[in-house]
């Protein structure tokens, strides 16, 4: 599922942003990278930050077993501090937004992040009843796409739009199977 989601959602970036070799690209929440490891043959170079250190350690012996040159795997928590050292040209998460607590404050530094040209793309839940992760969740129930792109236009983006890109069955016993919707709101820096 984790697979098929994530070349869901880079097929979609693929078709409505003009990805290439030029790009430096920030996958915030990266996780394993699944994403990054499907676009690395089409961007210049992929930094994927995680708060996570375990996650950094997976990433980090992933990329050495793979041989792959133009991936590095960052222990940074961007919801904590400021990134100064670089800018991108594109900034992408999947399935990550709902975890963080203050939104708009994350949005916002990503804007400062890009450079201007640069591209967001934001694969996330449509909003849901809580049962995504269950009751002591104290994220969010996903998110409504026209809101958060009218936050987003807020904060200076242009040309922002979304799609739906995906569509998880998960399981919660053997005989109950739900349906999430998942989304992809791209907007990007005028230059």
């Amino acid at each position: 599922m984790h697979w098929d989601r994530s070349v869901a959602i880079t097929d979609l970036m693929r078709e409505v942003i003009p990805l290439n070799k030029d790009m430096i690209a920030l996958e915030y929440g990266a996780g394993t990278g699944i994403a990054s490891f499907l676009l690395k043959d089409i961007l210049g170079e992929i930094t994927l930050m995680d708060n996570s250190s375990e996650m950094v350690r997976i990433t980090n012996e992933k990329i050495i077993s793979s041989k792959v040159s133009n991936i590095r795997a960052l222990n940074f928590d961007l919801e904590k501090a400021d990134y100064p050292e670089r800018q991108f040209d594109l900034i992408f998460t999947q399935m990550v937004l709902h975890h963080v607590k203050d939104v708009e404050n994350l949005l916002r530094k990503f804007y400062h992040l890009l450079k201007p040209g640069g591209f967001l793309a934001i694969a996330d839940l449509y909003s849901e009843d809580g049962s995504f992760h269950g009751e002591d969740f104290t994220g969010h129930k996903g998110f409504e796409p026209e809101v958060l792109s009218e936050q987003i236009r807020r904060l200076g983006f242009k040309e922002v739009r979304y799609k739906k890109c995906f569509e998880m069955n998960k399981d919660f016993s053997d005989s109950e199977t739900k349906k999430f919707n998942i989304f992809l709101l791209t907007g990007n820096v005028p230059l």
